[in-house]
């Protein structure tokens, strides 16, 4: 195979006839394929199948003399801030547990911020106009519907292989509108990045014109390798301290994609301060998360050595996806010159980019041939690829057969879109 861009028109003519042709073949399978979240597949969900069996007989339910069954404890019981002190490497006083999902303590920090302002805010945000919010890219679609969702303008900051182009992060935090940051430092969403320890310095070192700026740190892929052995990464909290900053960070994580995503438990993390404060004004709202699930959790996972066996096991499951997914770009797409793509090492996406211009077509025609994918866009702020060229491919979910048959639509899609736009020049 040449690349297309270096074959004449006539050429191009023939393969895109030969290319269709293909796609009309696929569409008359009549697939019905879903690859547009990142969710674990069944055999990881029936891996932790036995944490229901954890807790039996009433004292079961007694995490040391507190009965978790009862009212209270809003923040979370003593095992299970332990569990994701060790995970995390912070302590357990500077963690929160909430329920099953993170992003709903991530909203609920935003929506506060808001509502009442952030520990150094001088007002809350809604008294103020024009706050803006840095979103690096390619992102996570539901970090920026938070920020949107509050009226914020979201700044696109390019991700380098380093974690944020510090440079262009360090010149918005001159603004005292400029209010926080969305991060994924581990096995970024999507393109599977790991903040260096250098962009971590410039990060926990900034000086930002806005005294309560806040970097939204979503560790949500923290235990998550799914090819070698497991990588340590500095605990953001202890480093802020170190670096004068102690409290503008919260970081957050979750049980979602280690045990069961909808009947996990989730963290916030940060200062205690932080903590303390964030924690008073949610007990207006909550009296207490599901403590007999944060002990269920406890029980079941032990400490960050177990657990980690247990993300082995994942890992089992998930490194053969991903591998199909690479060999199928390398083989159907690299010889043809008409996208890129990251090759991670963790996390729950592979990040491709597309010939510009072409994405949003692309994922119209897997749609079209029965395979739903993110949208295009979705990565960035608004929707809006500048270059119409991000596509994120969430692997996990369909086992192998199906993914393999996912992926010639999506091939054969990504090869018809280019070949429609080389043409049309």
């Amino acid at each position: 195979m040449t690349a297309y861009t270096t074959r004449t028109k006539d050429e191009l003519q023939t393969e895109e006839r030969a290319v269709r042709a293909k796609f009309e073949e696929l569409k008359a399978r009549g697939l019905k394929l879903d690859m547009s979240r990142g969710k674990p597949g069944k055999a990881q969900l029936d891996l932790v199948m036995d944490m229901f069996d954890v807790l039996k007989t009433p004292e079961d339910y007694l995490d040391g003399k507190l009965d978790v069954r009862n009212y209270g404890e809003l923040s979370g019981i003593p095992s299970a801030k332990a569990l994701f002190a060790d995970i995390l490497g912070c302590r357990p006083a500077e963690v929160f547990v909430g329920g099953n999902a993170s992003l709903n303590l991530m909203y609920g920090v935003i929506s506060k911020a808001h509502t009442h302002g952030l520990l150094h805010s001088e007002k809350p945000w809604s008294k103020l106009e024009g706050i803006k919010f840095l979103c690096p890219v390619p992102g996570y679609d539901r970090h920026f519907a938070v920020t949107q969702s509050f009226g914020v303008e979201m700044i696109p900051i390019p991700m380098t292989a380093e974690g944020p182009d510090m440079d262009a992060v360090e010149a918005a935090i001159a603004d005292p509108l400029v209010k926080g940051m969305w991060c994924v430092p581990k096995y970024s969403n999507p393109d599977g990045i790991v903040y260096s320890e250098k962009t971590l310095a410039r990060l926990t070192h900034m000086k930002p014109a806005a005294a309560d700026f806040t970097l939204m740190w979503d560790n949500a892929y923290s235990v998550h390798e799914f090819c070698g052995d497991y990588v340590p990464f500095p605990d953001i909290i202890s480093l802020c301290r170190e670096a004068g900053n102690p409290d503008m960070v919260y970081e957050f994580a979750s049980t979602s994609k280690i045990t069961l995503p909808g009947a996990g438990i989730s963290a916030m993390a940060a200062s205690e301060a932080n903590i303390a404060y964030m924690t008073k004004l949610l007990s207006i709202e909550i009296i207490s998360y599901d403590k007999v699930n944060q002990l269920r959790h406890a029980r079941y996972l032990k400490d960050k050595a177990h657990t980690l066996t247990l993300m082995k096991k994942h890992a089992a499951i998930l490194g053969p996806k991903f591998q199909t997914v690479l060999n199928a770009l390398d083989k159907e797409i690299a010889p043809l010159g008409i996208a890129s793509w990251q090759r991670p090492m963790g996390g729950y996406f592979v990040s491709v980019n597309a010939l510009p211009g072409t994405a949003k077509r692309a994922v119209a025609l897997c749609k079209e041939a029965g395979v739903v994918m993110t949208g295009a866009g979705a990565t960035f702020p608004y929707g809006k690829d500048p270059a119409d060229s991000n596509i994120r491919i969430a692997p996990s979910l369909p086992p192998i057969n199906e993914l393999e048959a996912a992926l010639e639509v999506i091939c054969t899609c990504l090869k018809l879109a280019a070949l429609e736009k080389l043409l049309a020049k």
